[in-house]
């Protein structure tokens, strides 16, 4: 299982990439596996402003459907629209070409919340 230690994690199976004020999301390696095959990403919620913990889109695999929850109170700047031709791409790559969204995020110190590389693999026990 990869789990990069640049990154940081959340207990809700997601990555956050910090660069600047921007934080780019995806779901974690793991939480593909448990998925399954990725058949349809769905983020309707562009240029709106969410809190943290609000569902911003939502992730369906052959046998579900989950919702994708956001880390970091901001607005929702950036949907990675090669998804909706290619949603296998969080499957293949979901640290790079599988990313979700990018965060203009509004509180900084919601960062220090979240999970770390070392944090995340005890909460899925690697």
């Amino acid at each position: 299982m990869n789990i990069p230690s640049d990154l940081k994690y959340t207990k809700d199976h997601e990555w956050i990439k910090i660069e600047g004020d921007t934080a780019t999301v995806g779901i974690t390696d793991f939480a593909q596996g448990e998925l399954g095959d990725i058949v349809y990403v769905e983020v309707e919620t562009v240029d709106e402003t969410l809190d943290i913990e609000e569902i911003f889109g939502t992730v369906e695999a052959v046998k579900t459907v989950s919702d994708l929850f956001l880390p970091l109170s901001g607005e929702i700047a950036e949907f990675n629209e090669s998804l909706e031709d290619e949603p296998e791409k969080v499957n293949t790559d979901p640290y790079g070409d599988g990313w979700m969204i990018k965060i203009k995020f509004s509180d900084a110190s919601e960062i220090d919340n979240l999970l770390s590389a070392d944090d995340y693999k005890t909460l899925v026990g690697a």
